[in-house]
């Protein structure tokens, strides 16, 4: 076929050949290797272990050494199965978690949600925030204060005028920091036989000290603002792309999509979760045996670490905290801000310029801004990690419960419903955390 076959009526690229052009590139996108793959998944992993989700692996190794290793395990497929199905949800329908939620559900259930969500981001912001002025001062000198303003000038100016399109590669970049958790192992001594016997036979007392970490470890790992994330984030990558469509128009790009998705899910998850364990095992083998055991802050694990493992270990730490940081805090208020503006039927999008998606844009504004001010205020940082864990907890399950219905109904995604093991697994994890939840409303 020569180039002129390939023209419509309007000498543009003729409908069938536009969209063999983009399921072609889909398939080489699946073909081209494991790195290429990553995308919205790996970055949502990633921003799952962001500073406020390090001090609490951090408390959990510290305070249990490395009985709480097998937290991470179990967590995994949990974790993994909801993030796929919201992944889904997004590239079949062509619309985000709240737009479908709106579409499928009354309008109370859309602004419970919405509410809690903007509450639970904007004090996780503002713990985020906290962590990352601390360990700025500790690796700096500079007061911490300037160093929060500095981090909020900088993640604000990214997402305001970076379009998308380049500022994913700058998340896909910062994905990497993670990796500072795995370097702290080598500047210590790890018996390798007592961790595997842990992670699958721990030995520990199931008090109220141990249901706390554990509620505290599954409900920063499972939250609500990932889900957001990730089934826009889905949009947003395949509307980049001239020519695709949502899948549930396009059938012939499904086999490569819906296979590009689980592997980006599930290699993200596995990456984050896998961090969280060294992290878990790092404080372990260091704070714990050292008998520091209450660590309230990331900050505070970073600066304990440097007498028991030296200041090699504390400043690498310190940095892969910042790193992170850099990552949670875009995803917390970019969640935040896809999910109003998925409600409210506003334009949307990082690819979208500040003038064409006011209001999304202002979402992310507020939301850092009001992170940033709580530093200031009588609030204290820790109790705003703590309000938003439980937040997060009364708001995850019956999320869940929404996302598994959507995966599942044939009236939203077609012929692209989850698989039966996805359903049942989120079905598993969402009577686990609705357990969590409930023992942190009255167990406490």
């Amino acid at each position: 076929m020569n180039d002129s076959d390939a023209t419509g009526p309007d000498g543009g690229v003729a409908p069938d050949q536009g969209r063999k052009r983009v399921h072609e590139h889909l398939l080489e996108r699946v073909k081209s290797g494991p790195l290429s793959r990553m995308g919205a998944g790996f970055i949502t992993g990633v921003a799952d272990d962001d500073p406020s989700g390090i001090a609490t692996y951090s408390q959990a190794g510290a305070q249990f050494g490395l009985n709480m290793l097998w937290t991470m395990p179990v967590c995994l497929p949990m974790l993994a199965a909801i993030q796929s199905m919201c992944a889904r949800i997004g590239r079949v329908t062509g619309k985000g978690l709240a737009a479908n939620i709106r579409d499928a559900f009354p309008a109370p259930v859309l602004v419970v949600v919405v509410v809690l969500l903007l509450i639970a981001n904007t004090l996780n912001i503002a713990s985020d925030l906290a962590a990352m002025g601390e360990v700025g001062e500790l690796v700096t000198g500079v007061n911490h204060h300037a160093m929060t303003i500095g981090f909020v000038l900088l993640t604000l100016a990214l997402q305001l005028f970076v379009p998308y399109h380049r500022y994913v590669n700058l998340l896909k970049w910062l994905t990497f920091s993670v990796l500072a958790y795995a370097v702290v192992l080598f500047t210590i001594h790890v018996p390798w036989r007592e961790v595997a016997v842990r992670t699958v036979l721990p030995r520990f007392k199931l008090d109220a000290q141990a249901a706390s970490v554990i509620v505290g470890v599954f409900g920063t790992s499972i939250s609500p603002y990932l889900f957001f994330w990730q089934a826009s984030e889905e949009v947003e990558d395949f509307q980049n792309h001239a020519g695709a469509r949502p899948l549930i128009d396009d059938a012939a790009s499904a086999p490569a999509e819906l296979s590009r998705i689980s592997w980006d899910t599930w290699g993200g998850m596995f990456y984050a979760h896998l961090t969280a364990f060294f992290i878990i095992l790092a404080c372990g083998l260091t704070l714990n045996v050292a008998g520091i055991t209450d660590i309230r802050t990331a900050a505070e694990a970073a600066s304990a670490l440097r007498p028991v493992a030296g200041p090699f270990a504390s400043y690498v730490f310190a940095l892969g905290i910042i790193g992170v940081g850099l990552l949670g805090v875009p995803v917390l208020a970019g969640s935040a801000a896809y999910c109003v503006a998925e409600a409210m039927g506003w334009k949307w999008g990082l690819e979208r310029t500040t003038t064409e998606a006011r209001g999304f844009y202002a979402v992310i504004a507020v939301s850092v801004l009001l992170g940033m001010l709580i530093q200031y205020s009588p609030v204290n940082p820790m109790k705003a990690l703590f309000w938003s864990a439980v937040i997060n907890g009364v708001v995850a399950v019956p999320l869940m419960v929404v996302i598994l219905i959507l995966a599942a109904r044939r009236s939203v995604m077609g012929e692209f419903t989850a698989p039966r093991v996805i359903l049942g697994i989120g079905w598993i994890a969402t009577a686990f955390m609705g357990a969590a939840a409930l023992w942190m409303m009255v167990g406490r």
